[in-house]
């Protein structure tokens, strides 16, 4: 089986690692050349970690992987540091790695399991057969500056895994459009010189104090990258209603501004200017299969609506995706089964990410639609903070920390609470979920 994807981010490379190592012909495409910047908090939790160790990536500290002990948390004028929880599933530790240099990496690991990356390959539109199943991709290539050089290569394959983010042409060109029934996020991020880049804690901000004392719409974090520098940025949820109505750079400066000086976030201090991107939550784009393709990580809105988390379900997605392939390409290969036996085993892949994530985003977004009212969130963040223990629950949920097959009080509880919801749909454009009915109930 021909495998071709779109964008070697970490679904991307992911997949092309998994495929490539059980001797799979795939090829990626990727757009810029590397390194090159991604708009991220450049934060890895647990949950991240144990994909990187499943790919046997090498992340020593001395080479710019730097551990964290968990999350700082900030609000009402108080502060608690939350360890990463022990769940057996998951390593007790998470990462700051700026994606300048953990793109890269992932890519090459890919490329020595035996993928073929090409660099400067734009992606314009995927190529369908007659009867509509994708069967390859368009791309324009790119020079060494960025720019289009008149020259288009057509890729074809058996199967394409669409990698490219959250503006995926490759989907886009098919009619698979966002949905405006799933949160959105925005987040804008910098850099700045500071005593505080070894921060050995992920610091989130759950208010936002600006420069006159006032809070400020939306979270914030505050990363040490280990290299001198920290990562500092905000999200904003389109549960708010300033969403879409802020210049959410000069928010992040007002922010800053009422920062303690001796943390050196200052103009001075900056490094890069501020950078945005969106955070496409909860599915907001599906249906994940399509005959031909398989949407990947942010491609298919799989960001969690309770923490902006989104790398490492993109590499989980790549993982699944990886295992289906390679599954429907040896079925076929021992019994001769047609292209379209394939494809109905690749379907199955849709539903297996809804049953792993489904109940968790639907939680997530009606956490999102909650946190997106001031007066829930004040009193949310006045009645929580004070208890530590409730807290550690929430992180646990929130990050998506827990062991299914557990008997701890936690891990049943938020079972019971996902067993208690739907799964988010991820199989058709648009299809109700219960969702819309669960929210409804939240404003009455």
């Amino acid at each position: 089986m021909k495998v071709l994807i779109v964008g070697a981010g970490p679904a991307g490379s992911t997949a092309a690692y998994y495929l490539a190592k059980t001797g799979v012909d795939v090829t990626v495409l990727e757009k810029t050349s590397f390194p090159r910047e991604k708009v991220c908090g450049d934060g890895l939790t647990p949950r991240a970690v144990r994909e990187i160790q499943k790919l046997g990536l090498p992340h020593p500290e001395e080479e710019g992987w730097r551990r964290n002990k968990g999350l700082r948390l900030l609000a009402g004028g108080r502060s608690i540091e939350l360890p990463w929880p022990e769940v057996s599933d998951f390593p007790q530790y998470g990462l700051i790695r700026t994606r300048l240099g953990f793109d890269e990496e992932l890519a090459r690991h890919a490329q020595a399991a035996g993928a073929t990356v090409l660099e400067r390959h734009s992606v314009i539109e995927a190529l369908r057969s007659d009867d509509g199943r994708v069967t390859g991709a368009r791309a324009a290539v790119l020079d060494e500056s960025g720019r289009k050089t008149g020259e288009t290569r057509d890729f074809t394959a058996d199967v394409v895994l669409a990698a490219d983010g959250n503006s995926t042409r490759t989907a886009v060109s098919l009619g698979i459009q966002k949905r405006d029934d799933r949160p959105l996020g925005v987040a804008v991020r910098t850099y700045f010189t500071s005593p505080r880049h070894e921060d050995d804690w992920m610091e989130g901000w759950l208010e936002l104090p600006g420069r006159d004392g006032k809070l400020l719409p939306g979270y914030g974090w505050v990363f040490g990258v280990g290299d001198g520098t920290s990562n500092v940025g905000l999200g904003i949820l389109n549960s708010s209603k300033e969403f879409g109505k802020l210049d959410y750079k000069q928010v992040l400066r007002e922010w800053t501004a009422g920062m303690p000086s001796e943390w050196g976030f200052t103009p001075e201090n900056q490094v890069g200017e501020i950078r945005g991107a969106a955070l496409p939550m909860g599915f907001n784009r599906t249906p994940h299969y399509s005959p031909g393709l398989l949407l990947l990580g942010d491609a298919g809105g799989m960001v969690s609506p309770f923490n902006g988390e989104g790398i490492s379900y993109a590499m989980e997605s790549a993982r699944f995706a990886a295992e289906f392939i390679v599954d429907a390409s040896s079925r076929s290969a021992s019994g001769g089964r047609s292209t379209h036996d394939a494809d109905a085993h690749l379907a199955g892949y849709a539903d297996y990410v809804r049953e792993q994530w489904g109940s968790h985003f639907t939680l997530g977004r009606a956490f999102a639609a909650l946190i997106g009212k001031p007066a829930v969130m004040k009193l949310a963040l006045r009645t929580g903070m004070p208890i530590p223990v409730l807290m550690r629950f929430v992180v646990r949920l929130l990050a998506n920390l827990t062991d299914p097959s557990a008997k701890g009080f936690e891990d049943r509880v938020i079972r019971v609470l996902e067993l208690l919801v739907p799964a988010t749909s991820n199989t058709s454009a648009k299809s109700p979920s219960g969702f819309e009915s669960a929210v409804s109930a939240t404003k009455s």
